[in-house]
């Protein structure tokens, strides 16, 4: 016989479905930072082909590529930091159930929910999350701030300073700040041991960036 009502979950179920929620994509978003890492190796490898082609066209092209994918990951350990600091407040609120007999209402987890509700990657979860924070007391109702997506500035202006940087530092000063002007006549010569084989196939930029951007995204 089926039953008509199923047992409200106590606050304690909440709590541990909600830490173990977050945990859940704190490991999704270690699994993002992994794999842009390996993406921009490969960027970085490209780079270094490119460069000793003369084609700095196409070097700074991917340069622009690896200052979005740098910033993406200093999101992610932002965001992951952020998802941390709900945990310890969730461990918090524990202990505080225990005496008040209730859970409490935390500015600390709404400001972090609110931050984390602009994640893309997190906005699902977080949607989900609140509501049954809201229901359980710890968070007030979501303002529409808190809805938006978050609108990246770096999109079609990334810091000419930054790409500047990642040149000199992936093409060892040939290019970029060190030596921002290719010479005219000449291949350019980079030392770069085993990773630069002499390599006859087509690079395919486009993909290269597709790919860095969904793995974005």
């Amino acid at each position: 016989m089926f039953k008509l009502f199923s047992k409200q979950p106590t606050p304690e179920e909440m709590v541990r479905k909600w830490r173990a929620s977050i945990r859940a994509q704190e490991r999704a978003l270690d699994r993002q930072t992994r794999n842009i890492q390996l993406e921009e190796q490969k960027v970085t490898r490209t780079i270094k082909q490119l460069a000793k082609k003369n084609d700095p066209a196409s070097c700074r092209s991917l340069a622009k590529e690896l200052v979005r994918s740098r910033r993406q990951r200093d999101r992610i350990v932002t965001s992951k930091a952020q998802l941390n600091s709900i945990v310890l407040e969730l461990q918090r609120q524990v202990a505080v159930l225990k005496v008040a007999g209730s859970l409490q209402k935390s500015t600390q987890v709404m400001k972090s929910v609110n931050s984390l509700m602009r994640v893309p990657q997190l906005q699902m979860t977080l949607m989900e999350m609140s509501k049954e924070m809201m229901k359980a007391g710890i968070i007030e109702e979501m303002t529409e701030d808190a809805l938006e997506s978050l609108d990246d500035p770096e999109v079609e202006e990334e810091a000419e300073e930054e790409v500047e940087n990642i040149l000199a530092e992936v093409t060892e000063g040939v290019l970029g700040k060190v030596k921002s002007e290719v010479p005219k006549n000449g291949a350019l010569v980079i030392e770069t041991g085993d990773e630069l084989r002499q390599e006859e196939e087509e690079l395919d930029l486009d993909d290269m960036r597709a790919r860095l951007s969904a793995l974005r995204s």
